[in-house]
């Protein structure tokens, strides 16, 4: 029986699918569009939507937050630099 678990893992083990899934949100952070399937920018959405708050608060525990996802200090900059500010 599968009781407590929700969403899609894309067929992936658990360290494959939190990269995927990271490597999509680094990839929509940049280029502000990518081209993927349904299923996997469903799964993306929720960690972009997080990471755009994460940005409008602009904390520097929301910073350190974001760089231990994204582990990059130039999208990390660009996030709560640039984009955003395009959200508030």
């Amino acid at each position: 029986m599968r009781h407590g678990y929700s969403g899609n893992r894309l067929s992936r083990n658990r360290s494959l699918f939190k990269a995927t899934i990271r490597d999509l949100a680094k990839a929509t952070l940049i280029h502000q569009r990518i081209k993927t399937t349904s299923a996997k920018a469903k799964q993306a959405r929720k960690m972009v939507e997080k990471l755009i708050t994460m940005g409008k608060r602009g904390t520097s525990a929301d910073k350190r937050r974001a760089f231990a996802i994204l582990c990059d200090h130039t999208i990390v900059s660009g996030l709560f630099n640039q984009t955003a500010p395009l959200f508030k």
